[in-house]
Order: structure tokens, then C-alpha cells, then sequence
């Protein structure tokens, strides 16, 4: 049943090579982070969640274009639930995932420039 929820719909291709290193710098920055990330109501680790977003991010390929569609496709919400992704810092505080990822991107475009 899940696989027929995540079957694709025709891509417009693949992401340009730049793109590609942004979302890879966001999945390494997912996976060094310290923070406990929640999806459908259970914990995962840093390392577990970057890989979930991999995964995502390799299945949905065709329709990136950006990092923010990365961040729209493979780091917001569960396409099976559709709740938010969240993720926990240590003094136990907690927000979306993409509101994160989407102020790292923004620190990352500001230091690349």
C-alpha cells in the first residue's frame, strides 16, 4: 500500500549539480545535528531521519528543483499521515523540520554566496 502512495509522477529531471550539493550539505546537516527528530508520532535519531530524507529525496528526484522543494517534498510532512515532520532540540523544544532545515538553508545561501 505504501509504495503505491509514493509512485512517482513524471519528473521534469534531475536536480542541476549545485542543487544537488545544497541538499546533500542539508541531509549531512540533518545527520550531524544533535536533535531527536519525530515522524507519525515516533523518535528517530539524527542519523535515521537523514536517512528517511535520502531516500525521499532519491524517489522524488524528477520533481526537485530547488533545495526548498527538497525541503517541500522530503522534509515536511509524512505522505502517509500527512503530519508534520518535527524535530526536538536538547532542552526539549520542538518545531517543524522544514521551519529548521529552511533557516539553515538560509545560513548556508548567506555563507556561499
Amino acid at each position: 500500500m505504501a509504495f503505491s502512495l509514493l509512485a512517482s509522477s513524471p519528473g521534469r529531471g534531475a536536480p542541476s549539480a549545485k542543487v544537488d550539493q545544497t541538499i546533500q550539505y542539508l541531509i549531512s546537516y540533518v545527520s550531524s545535528s544533535e536533535m531527536t527528530f519525530i515522524r507519525n508520532a515516533r523518535e528517530y535519531s539524527a542519523g535515521e531521519a537523514a536517512e528517511h530524507m535520502s531516500k525521499k529525496y532519491q524517489h522524488f528526484k524528477g520533481d526537485i528543483e530547488t533545495p526548498d522543494d527538497f525541503i517541500v517534498r522530503c522534509a515536511t510532512k509524512s505522505l502517509l499521515t500527512g503530519k508534520p515532520y518535527l524535530v526536538v532540540n536538547k532542552r526539549g523544544v520542538e518545531s517543524r523540520t522544514s521551519n529548521w532545515l529552511k533557516t539553515e538553508l538560509t545560513v548556508y545561501r548567506a555563507r556561499n554566496r
